[in-house]
């Protein structure tokens, strides 16, 4: 059996984390088995990691002391005789990674881009200034879009078909439409005929979530019993939280914390709306559209998160006001939540992107 070692900070429920979950159940696993190491005691997907045959790791922290990091990760890979190493990246430097890796007797390095830009001005400077490392390190370069893999890998690798796009699947049967999933959803969330308005995504600078909040202010002005649900944990919570609060509208914002029912929470909506800063292929905008939701997101994000046609992009440079007209004109436009088979032609089933991701790592 081959075994791959996956270096990530955490196996929460981010997209990277979700991506490399979603691959890990559809695989053989009597031939292929992932391991992770991670940096936290605690992680929502333990409990499946370990059901599926797989071991978890948790070794220091960089933060914590780089010193004990580096002979953790490469004692681990000595001891373990690991050959394939994953790294899922946001920046450039994250190729140390696979360097010690390497030093540990890895024989296939991997690495996938997770992102098309980086939060605060110090990561990107770091970024840039090891920008050279993913272009020659890793033996396998992955990116869930073309966005992604310059930001990277560089758009000359790109341009010579040197990194391999692997979309972000799913189990697109999960996210068939069914009017009776939607309408028990919404009993159960007390919700009858009010435009419901839905985001998915960690409580970080990232995506948004304090300009999304000014949107939904707006929302409410025009559609006073609108309902937002946000779905997601993170660092800024509390202060969303707070000005949810201070604007007087908790009545109608219900933060539902990490869910594994986020298909079926999809189906209870009217319009998916997602201001990010940045993504390199965001996941909860592709599951949304599985469910034939529309969706509104920032013209920040890759054209290539676009597959069903029902994805409107808006600027941010646009104010919440306008934002907001543009929301309740997508929500209310009663299109058909049937996508049929767009998601098997363009590539996006869980099994025909495990299948390639199985080919180009382990074979």
């Amino acid at each position: 059996m081959k075994r791959l070692l996956c270096i990530v900070a955490n196996m929460n429920a981010g997209g990277a984390e979700t991506f490399l979950m979603k691959i890990y159940r559809n695989i053989d696993r009597n031939k292929y088995q992932f391991d992770f190491c991670v940096n936290t005691e605690q992680n929502y997907y333990q409990n499946e990691i370990r059901e599926m045959g797989g071991r978890i790791y948790v070794i220091p922290a960089k933060s914590e002391s780089i010193v004990k990091y580096i002979v953790s990760l490469k004692s681990l890979i000595k001891n373990n005789e690991y050959k394939y190493v994953i790294r899922v990246n946001e920046h450039s430097l994250s190729v140390i990674d696979l360097l010690i890796a390497k030093s540990g007797g890895a024989e296939k390095l991997i690495m996938r881009s997770s992102n098309a830009d980086s939060a605060g001005l110090f990561t990107r400077l770091l970024h840039k200034m090891f920008k050279f490392l993913p272009m020659h390190v890793p033996d396998v370069k992955i990116a869930p879009s073309k966005k992604s893999a310059e930001y990277t890998f560089g758009k000359s690798l790109v341009k010579r078909d040197k990194v391999v796009i692997l979309h972000n699947g799913l189990d697109v049967s999960k996210f068939n439409f069914s009017e009776d999933i939607r309408n028990k959803y919404r009993n159960n969330l007390e919700i009858n005929d009010e435009i419901v308005v839905g985001h998915i995504g960690r409580f970080f600078e990232q995506k948004n979530h304090m300009f999304l909040i000014d949107v939904f202010n707006e929302i409410l002005k025009i559609e006073p019993n609108a309902v937002l649900l946000l779905i997601g944990e993170g660092e800024l919570k509390n202060s969303v939280l707070e000005k949810v609060n201070k604007l007087g509208i908790s009545r109608n914002v219900r933060f539902l914390g990490l869910r594994s029912d986020v298909n079926n929470l999809l189906m209870a909506m009217d319009v998916f709306l997602f201001p990010s800063l940045f993504e390199g292929m965001p996941n909860t905008v592709i599951e949304a559209q599985a469910t034939g939701l529309p969706c509104l997101i920032s013209d920040s994000i890759t054209d290539e998160a676009n597959i069903t046609g029902r994805v409107t992009y808006y600027s941010l440079k646009r104010s919440s006001k306008e934002w907001a007209e543009k929301c309740l004109f997508i929500a209310q436009s009663n299109e058909s939540r049937n996508i049929g088979s767009i998601f098997f032609e363009n590539g996006y089933d869980i099994q025909s992107v495990t299948k390639k991701f199985q080919d180009i790592v382990f074979n």
